[in-house]
């Protein structure tokens, strides 16, 4: 006789997930994940399990396993999109001028991908101008980052695996079943244990400025294959709350935990900059070893650049909550105004 008492068994995390959906149902996008979570609990047809890791298997893992924890889905319950159409900015009405977008410029090609859209999906596997890249976001961490998928002689494919580390979101690759961190840009385990993903330039900053900034342009549509509510604004909740909704160590207290920062690694060195210490639309100068920068922010377009002084080099940079920032890299610089 089957034993029923898997089926009962509800983590923690879950029983978390859902006291925010209570706190404000539909408005949190959280209902969806743990309608995923219960049914890749009760679903006969759910692919074999690991332990707790949704199928994966992390005993490689250069991460304590006790701190990989399930965000409410299994394996895929959040669907990356893998052929994503793209149409002009013109087309888009479902967007609006305050909307936030991630920008990637390859060549002379830009495309932007809609935070709204990117919330359902949270990776966008696309290739742009002949480079295959991964558009990757993180609503928890606030975390909107672009990687080159050609990892070797390899192009993977990424997916959700319906696990987190301290608090962000847990990528795998479809052609070897490694799981990769997205803000330490490595594999945490499996064949492709402590490989580094290139991390690529962005920009993250309002429709109506991108539109203005690139009007030849193209843009992810609402046909992602899967039907979501992308005109709702999820996770409200948690952007307004001072809480986390996941335990993460905190070793820096200068800042809240949900300040914004822009962070930056050059040469290894990682450095934080707070956006509300940043003078609005003026160039600020520092210097990562010997590397001279420029960092700018635009609050009304709430573009942030990181630029190499002498080149003028978009440098790879990411708006991101001060506490995911500061778990990941606890030796950050962390500038401040003088």
């Amino acid at each position: 006789m089957k034993t029923l008492r898997p089926k009962l068994i509800v983590p923690l995390v879950v029983v978390t997930a859902i006291t925010w959906v209570f706190r404000e149902p539909l408005r949190t996008g959280l209902a969806l994940l743990v309608a995923g979570a219960i049914t890749g609990t009760t679903d006969a047809t759910a692919a074999p399990q690991h332990g707790s890791f949704n199928g994966f298997n992390v005993s490689n893992a250069t991460i304590p396993t006790s701190e990989i924890l399930s965000g409410g889905p299994g394996r895929d319950g959040i669907p990356s999109i893998d052929k994503p159409k793209f149409i002009r900015h013109s087309a888009a009405k479902f967007m609006l001028p305050d909307d936030l977008v991630v920008s990637v410029t390859v060549g002379e090609k830009t495309r932007a991908y809609p935070l709204r859209i990117l919330v359902w999906h949270e990776i966008v596997n696309d290739e742009l101008a002949g480079q295959p890249i991964a558009v990757t976001y993180c609503p928890l961490c606030g975390t909107a980052m672009v990687f080159n998928r050609q990892v070797g002689n390899r192009t993977l494919s990424f997916g959700v695996s319906g696990l987190l580390h301290y608090s962000d979101v847990l990528m795998y690759d479809r052609q070897t079943d490694s799981l990769w961190s997205q803000l330490a840009m490595k594999a945490v385990s499996g064949p492709q244990v402590n490989t580094s993903l290139e991390w690529l330039a962005s920009e993250h900053l309002t429709w109506a400025a991108w539109k203005e900034k690139y009007p030849q342009g193209e843009v992810l549509s609402t046909q992602t294959g899967t039907q979501r509510n992308y005109s709702g604004s999820a996770y409200a909740s948690y952007e307004h709350s001072p809480n986390t909704m996941f335990p993460v160590p905190t070793t820096r207290t200068e800042l809240p935990k949900k300040a914004w920062v822009v962070g930056v690694i050059v040469d290894g060195v990682a450095r934080a900059y707070p956006l509300k210490s940043l003078p609005p639309g003026q160039p600020v100068r520092d210097e990562i070893k010997s590397a001279a920068l420029e960092i700018i922010f635009h609050p009304g377009s709430q573009l942030a650049e990181v630029r190499r002084v002498e080149s003028g080099e978009l440098l790879p940079s990411v708006k991101v909550y001060w506490f995911a920032w500061q778990a990941f890299y606890p030796q950050t610089g962390l500038w401040q105004p003088k």
